[in-house]
């Protein structure tokens, strides 16, 4: 099987084109919503907003059993080689409920979960290291209203302050806390997020976000 480079010298991952798909083996929502996933990692990367393999951006799935399921994307691929077969089905703390060649890093998975839980309507938590966005989550102000772009989002950009790699499970009750009802926020020194009713609506959110910071730096 051909292999990927991963994450560190010595390390591979299958090569994701190579899988057998999934389309047929799940349900018609699940490979929908594995498609609409995957393409979101494939857009992100097309803008630039891509951090590596770094950062995650999950969807839920409808509940089986009455347990809560989402997918993520595989620790080490680029979000660019993500496909919707590759894309792993995972539990509330992130660890895999799938036959898979990859795992995940439960850890990356913390912000996302917390929101997924406090919030109904976060049908897509999508998360970016953006230079752009970054740098805007550094300065004392955060976004400023400077543009249109920086209006259309202001006033429902919330704020969570930098607390350091995010794998205290008890940060999620803090994150919850600071993006109430928001539909954006800026994690300070770290980056931004967006959550949506699906994945279109989540990546159009973070295009206005980003947008917001970049002519915000430039």
């Amino acid at each position: 099987m051909a292999e990927t480079v991963g994450v560190a010298p010595g390390f591979s991952l299958p090569d994701p084109a190579t899988l057998e798909s999934l389309e047929g083996k799940v349900s018609d929502i699940e490979w929908r919503l594995r498609c609409d996933l995957a393409a979101t990692y494939r857009l992100t990367a097309l803008y630039g907003w891509d951090d590596m393999i770094f950062t995650h951006i999950s969807a839920r799935l409808p509940s089986e059993n009455g347990e809560e399921r989402f997918l993520l994307n595989p620790y080490g691929l680029l979000f660019e080689e993500i496909t919707a077969s590759s894309l792993i089905k995972v539990d509330l703390k992130g660890n895999s409920v799938q036959d898979t060649p990859y795992f995940t890093n439960p850890a990356g998975f913390t912000i996302h979960s917390a929101l997924h839980m406090a919030r109904e309507d976060a049908h897509c938590v999508l998360h970016v290291h953006s230079p752009h966005g970054v740098a805007v989550s550094a300065q004392q102000d955060g976004l400023k209203r400077y543009t249109q772009f920086s209006m259309i989002v202001h006033d429902d950009v919330a704020y969570h302050d930098y607390e350091g790699i995010a794998t205290d499970l008890d940060e999620r009750e803090r994150l919850i806390k600071d993006i109430g009802s928001h539909s954006f926020l800026i994690l300070r020194n770290h980056g931004t997020l967006t959550v949506g009713a699906n994945c279109a609506l989540a990546f159009l959110r973070m295009y206005f976000l980003e947008q917001a910071c970049r002519t915000q730096i430039l």
